[in-house]
């Protein structure tokens, strides 16, 4: 494990802007889903998961596999 894995690693320009283009792309699959599916539980759950897994994106733009930062 990385020295770095538990700490905060600030992202380049360039990883701003993908983690912005990715952040984009969920917050209008959720006003997608939100227009076509009817509010239930599972609708929420679908979409606290899109933001479980914009996070871990956010993660894997910044950390290499063994949590040390991505050059």
């Amino acid at each position: 494990m990385d020295a770095a894995t538990f700490e905060y690693l600030k992202p380049s320009d360039e990883q701003i802007e993908r983690m912005a283009l990715l952040r984009k792309a969920f917050t209008d699959l959720v006003v997608l889903i939100e227009g076509t599916v009817p509010a239930s539980a599972d609708r929420t759950y679908a979409i606290r998961e899109l933001r479980t897994a914009s996070m871990w994106l956010n993660v894997a733009i910044t950390r290499n596999q063994e949590g040390g930062p991505r050059s």
